[in-house]
């Protein structure tokens, strides 16, 4: 029998060795087809993510890679010159590709058709390419956020309504975390992992596999600034914390970095509504889902300010907006017991006569 150290450096070298290609066929089960499609897929945007977190390391050297274009995308935003550059990334990487027909993207208005494509793929991308792009010019982390849809029926719908359906019908979902290192975390409703970089193979490999959210964490992530345009019920809760040693607040500006200490060590995301924007800032489809997603495949929860699950919510357009509460589970319950009280506070004591 091999002795102890012979079977730790052989499932060390498995692990080291483990791809984010290999990985997906190996979660299939499969080397059929679609299975060949998806891991193709998932290899697009790995390549995608490798070539955006090249520009972002040389951001200071590179020409135009840093500041605003001057123009506004379809939700009223300034365009940073990184968010186009990571836009047009993805959109080079699939075309001619045959791996998806459409792609939906926080950058673009529409939906954009890859019609060389349509007749072999039944696949919808939807992502963001720059999450938290106002970090680019102060060297903080940054990220992309992606979901994979398949296409509902043979026949191509252009209008994109086949997409508006809740978050459970996503095949996968994942986003890429530009730090220290560059991080691919994924999942295809069987766990979630991650997989980290490494520039001397040019390979994301294995580093996490199966990654559970704690119960409980320290951490409540969420923009302070805007307190007072909250409902009461989200004040209240800071309130809470304020008062509450055992907590500690980080917010970072970009939502994948702050998920992502979430998910690795445990507490809660916020971004509720506001009285001028009382849908709240992120995008349904491609930011809130996607990490909803992720979340609930880690044990965790996700929910919108009305405590629905967010991949409950029904999409009314493909940039729709929602609040959003995700993170561990006993720190969005304890978020959600603040919106429960405040509801019943306000519900009629007796029901009117008529």
């Amino acid at each position: 029998m091999p002795d102890t150290y012979q079977i730790e450096a052989d499932a060390a070298l498995g692990r080291d060795s483990m791809t984010l290609s290999q990985h997906v066929l190996q979660q299939l089960d499969s080397f059929g087809p679609e299975a060949q499609d998806l891991s193709a897929i998932m290899n697009r945007i790995a390549f995608a993510a490798k070539l955006v977190s090249r520009r972002l390391t040389r951001a200071g050297l590179v020409e135009d890679a840093m500041g605003f274009t001057g123009r506004q995308n379809v939700q009223g935003e300034s365009v940073k010159k990184m968010d186009v550059y990571a836009n047009d990334v993805f959109i080079t990487v699939f075309q001619q590709s045959g791996l998806v027909c459409r792609l939906v993207s926080e950058e673009m208005d529409d939906i954009y058709h890859l019609n060389e494509s349509c007749s072999t793929s039944r696949y919808t991308l939807l992502y963001d390419p720059i999450d938290g792009s106002s970090n680019v010019d102060i060297n903080l982390n940054v990220g992309s956020i992606f979901a994979l849809r398949r296409q509902q029926g043979n026949d191509i719908d252009q209008t994109g309504a086949d997409l508006l359906t809740p978050g459970h019908d996503q095949l996968a979902a994942g986003y890429v975390l530009y730090g220290p290192s560059t991080v691919f975390v994924y999942s295809m409703g069987k766990g979630v992992h991650a997989f980290t970089l490494d520039p001397s193979l040019g390979e994301f490999i294995l580093a996490s596999e199966n990654i559970q959210i704690p119960e409980h964490g320290s951490n409540y992530s969420v923009n302070e600034g805007n307190f007072w345009q909250w409902a009461d019920p989200f004040r209240d809760y800071i309130r809470y914390m304020h008062r509450h040693e055992g907590y500690s607040g980080r917010y970072s500006g970009a939502l994948v970095g702050d998920f992502h200490r979430i998910l690795m060590q445990g507490g809660v995301f916020l971004y509720p509504g506001t009285l001028k924007k009382p849908e709240g800032k992120l995008r349904l489809l491609y930011e809130s889902a996607p990490l909803a997603f992720l979340a609930e495949q880690a044990g965790g929860r996700a929910i919108v300010g009305d405590r629905q699950p967010v991949l409950d919510v029904q999409p009314n357009g493909i940039h729709m907006r929602t609040p959003l509460i995700i993170g561990s589970a006993e720190d969005v319950a304890l978020v959600e017991s603040f919106l429960q009280e405040r509801s019943l506070e306000q519900a009629p004591l007796s029901t009117p006569a008529r």
